[in-house]
């Protein structure tokens, strides 16, 4: 691992070491966690993007994906 010195507000450290101590974890741990968070929900973001670009491009015809419809079952 590597040593990375920041700053931030101290109401912000002041929250996350309630937190971290609340859940039982470090500061180190807590914000480890935090940004691997952050950046799968930028990651999911961007693909949702790319999604709807697609489909903006080429979108879905009618009745593209009607032989699926009989398969679907959405339970009662």
């Amino acid at each position: 691992m590597k040593t990375v010195q920041m700053t931030l507000d101290e109401n912000l450290v002041s929250e996350v070491d309630k937190t971290a101590r609340r859940i039982g974890t470090t500061r180190s741990a807590f914000t480890r966690d935090a940004l691997r968070s952050a950046l799968k929900n930028i990651r999911m973001k961007e693909l949702e993007r790319k999604h709807r670009e697609g489909y903006t491009r080429k979108p879905v015809k009618g009745g593209e994906f009607s032989d699926w419809e009989n398969e679907q079952h959405w339970g009662e």
